[in-house]
């Protein structure tokens, strides 16, 4: 469906992929808010605006706008952070946020309280670390979840490259993250850009109907809950060797209270692809949810909602006929557990990890426990010790912290 009816669907449309007007609402000094359509708009750029409940209603009272201010989520997939990365995130935190660093289920990081004239700085504070926000929100592929097993770091690395090669393939393809942010200089004409708009090989104009979300994992452990994301890849191991994934599809666990046309949904599988198959059957998967999502109600708009509408025989053909890949019939998989490993573990190829617990996936400083010092000095450590050089802090998506990779001589 695509009733152009529906405001989203307008904005998005009309967005001159996805610049909109926001370089002009960040220039408006007279309020601490973007202009009602790129409050839309932003999200693509992985933030939201967001106003202090607490002082909303004694603002009010006294004639004054919402303290308004905004959340940062970057775009790391598989939650994989250097120890340099770490320190720069902690520093952005410390300089331009409020409460700390937090851990998100997709394996990012969120900055919370950025006021709107520090917006701009704080992005290309998170740029200059090698990472950005771009697509970390809004109705595009987020974040790629992928598993985080210590006891297989071969196996890790080469998933792990799968679900980042995957990410890059699958943003938007706009240089408007660049212009607005990082001053790129803007080659484009405006009515040039508006009908490129229409162009964008995976999205199209209007993107997709609702956000979607794919994960990759390693058996026997279900970290990132593979059965409710859009897409889901699950590992098939022989040995050591990685021989595939079976695909699964439709999972989502949100539903309106009291609204019996929405409902939590698990996957279904649709069968086994090769791993050269990955890109072209997630591109088939997305295109087919771009072109048959319900763009009526937003809502009913989620790939489950498609699946459940249509039947999986009519999807899994669609993705079959788009792709040029025949699913093969699916491997039997065995998940034991779903929650992370904690204390001292070692992986296969010799390096030790510390799984950390964080509550809530939040890391500050508190009288109680000072969990955002304690990882600096940590970081700092490992950025010192040639050892270390491969060390990785990898977030959880139950929201918790691996130290990974430690070289076993330390």
């Amino acid at each position: 469906m695509t009733n152009a009816n529906n405001p989203v669907e307008k904005i998005k449309q009309h967005s001159a992929q996805l610049r909109g007007e926001i370089v002009q609402s960040l220039k408006d000094g007279i309020t601490g808010a973007l202009r009602d359509s790129d409050q839309t708009v932003i999200k693509y750029h992985g933030s939201y605006q967001q106003d202090d409940r607490d002082v909303r209603e004694a603002r009010r009272m006294a004639k004054l706008e919402p303290e308004f201010s905004f959340m940062i989520r970057t775009r790391t997939p598989g939650g994989v952070v250097t120890p340099s990365q770490w320190l720069a995130l902690d520093e952005i935190a410390t300089r331009y946020a409020s409460r700390g660093l937090r851990i998100t289920s997709r394996q990012a990081l969120q900055f919370h309280g950025v006021i709107k004239t520090e917006l701009k700085a704080t992005m290309q504070a998170i740029n200059a670390t090698l990472m950005d926000t771009l697509a970390a929100c809004g109705d595009v592929n987020r974040n790629v979840a992928i598993a985080v097993n210590p006891a297989q770091s071969k196996l890790h690395a080469q998933i792990y490259a799968a679900g980042a090669a995957l990410s890059e393939r699958l943003l938007p393809n706009t240089r408007a993250y660049f212009e607005i942010w990082l001053d790129e200089e803007r080659v484009l004409s405006s009515e040039a850009t508006a009908t490129q708009a229409a162009v964008d090989p995976i999205y199209g104009a209007s993107y997709l109907p609702r956000k979607f979300k794919i994960g990759f994992v390693v058996p026997p452990i279900n970290d990132v809950d593979v059965y409710t994301q859009d897409l889901g890849f699950i590992a098939v191991i022989q040995g050591d060797q990685l021989l595939g994934y079976n695909v699964s599809v439709g999972g989502g666990m949100g539903a309106s209270h009291n609204d019996s046309e929405t409902f939590p949904r698990l996957a279904d599988t649709l069968g086994f692809i090769a791993p050269d198959a990955v890109q072209a059957v997630a591109i088939a998967v997305i295109t087919s949810q771009r072109d048959f999502g319900n763009r009526d109600v937003r809502k009913r708009a989620r790939l489950k909602y498609t699946i459940e509408d249509r039947g999986v025989a009519w999807f899994k053909t669609e993705v079959e006929t788009r792709s040029g890949v025949i699913f093969a019939p699916a491997h039997p998989v065995n998940f034991t557990t779903s929650g992370d490993q904690f204390g001292w573990q070692q992986g296969a190829d010799g390096s030790w990890n510390l799984g950390l617990r964080i509550v809530a996936g939040r890391i500050t400083d508190t009288p109680e426990k000072r969990q955002l010092s304690g990882l600096r000095a940590l970081a700092n450590l490992l950025l010192q010790t040639p050892a270390s050089a491969s060390a990785q802090l990898r977030l959880t998506p139950n929201q918790n912290l691996l130290i990974a990779n430690i070289d076993p001589s330390l």
